[in-house]
């Protein structure tokens, strides 16, 4: 059966401007890290990306190595889009990102010139694209000039391979000198896509002043710390988790007892909220004005439900707020 989505998708979803530019993003963005590689199920992976675009989930997260195997979540996406989003193609935000290792041999990573060339035109090919709305360098190079890599992405945006520029990974530093060359170049940086929440924090360390100042926008992901904010630890470790079967970025010795004690004193703060704690974490994030954009994962449609509650959630008090600060302390 051909897929048509809601009607009311656009209803419910608050957009958000991001930064000084002309874009506005969902309050919930996508991310295809996990769960839609060929070692995943198609089907679901389709119900997944349906279910979002139902809620009005327009921005789907993709990088060039996101699988496994390294490039076949483009790939699926692709199916997927070709089969059933192809008439909404202008209703969507799809990014992608070069800057981890992709390939054999030196211009399979990093960030010279060559490499993320060639990698875009790889992920477009892939997703059977003619652009990408937005394309990121996923890390810093220590070992290629910035105006090189920020150079590309210039490039790129001016061959119309993508609407806009990002960077990820950055540190504030690294950042405010790929913002200002980018900026020199006439293709200014739309978006910083940094790893931040409740258990990593160093965004907070000048990052997220900087992008404020300079109208770039903010989208944090991993935004559950790799499932330690959700229900899923409160027990200790289960054993069907990412942890247990040591494949995920999780490491057994990051889930100590103090960080058991934490999920639990939070699990029950997010109760008194009538919240689940994934879904606190999230409208802990989005309390942020400076926050464009938060990317969740999923792994099957009713996870990504269960997120998207986070959006119904009451601002948060001062003294919820403070009571976070201690927990975390």
């Amino acid at each position: 059966m051909a897929y048509t989505p809601d009607s009311n998708r656009y209803v419910a979803m608050p957009y958000r401007r991001c930064g000084k530019s002309g874009l506005k993003l969902p309050a919930l963005s996508l991310g295809l890290w996990h769960n839609f590689g060929h070692v995943d199920v198609l089907e679901n992976s389709r119900k997944i990306i349906h279910t979002a675009f139902d809620k009005g989930v327009t921005h789907f997260d993709l990088a060039n190595n996101y699988g496994p195997p390294p490039g076949s979540a483009e790939e699926n996406f692709g199916k997927i889009l070709k089969q059933d989003l192809a008439p909404y193609r202008d209703e969507l935000i799809i990014s992608s990102k070069a800057g981890y290792t992709m390939w054999d041999g030196p211009y399979g990573d990093w960030g010279s010139k060559k490499y993320l060339v060639s990698s875009l035109d790889q992920s477009l090919q892939r997703m059977g694209l003619e652009y990408v709305d937005i394309f990121y360098h996923h890390r810093p190079d220590p070992e290629t000039p910035l105006e090189e890599t920020m150079g590309t992405l210039d490039l790129i945006v001016r061959q119309g391979k993508a609407l806009y520029a990002g960077i990820s990974n950055y540190r504030p530093e690294e950042a405010a000198q790929a913002i200002s060359i980018l900026k020199k170049l006439g293709t200014p940086c739309l978006i910083h896509q940094p790893k931040y929440s409740m258990f990593e924090r160093w965004v907070e360390e000048g990052l997220l002043d900087l992008l404020e100042q300079e109208g770039v926008g903010c989208i944090p992901f991993s935004p559950l710390a790799q499932g330690l904010l959700t229900n899923k630890y409160l027990g200790g470790i289960p054993a069907d988790s990412r942890v247990a079967k040591e494949t995920g970025a999780l490491q057994e010795n990051q889930i100590t007892e103090d960080k058991l004690s934490q999920i639990k004193r939070l699990n029950a703060l997010a109760e008194q909220r009538g919240q689940t704690l994934a879904q606190m974490a999230l409208a802990w994030l989005l309390k942020d004005p400076r926050i464009t954009s938060v990317l969740i994962g999923a792994s099957k449609p009713e996870q990504l439900l269960d997120s998207l509650k986070c959006l119904e959630s009451p601002d948060f008090s001062s003294d919820e707020l403070n009571a976070i600060e201690e927990i975390l302390k």
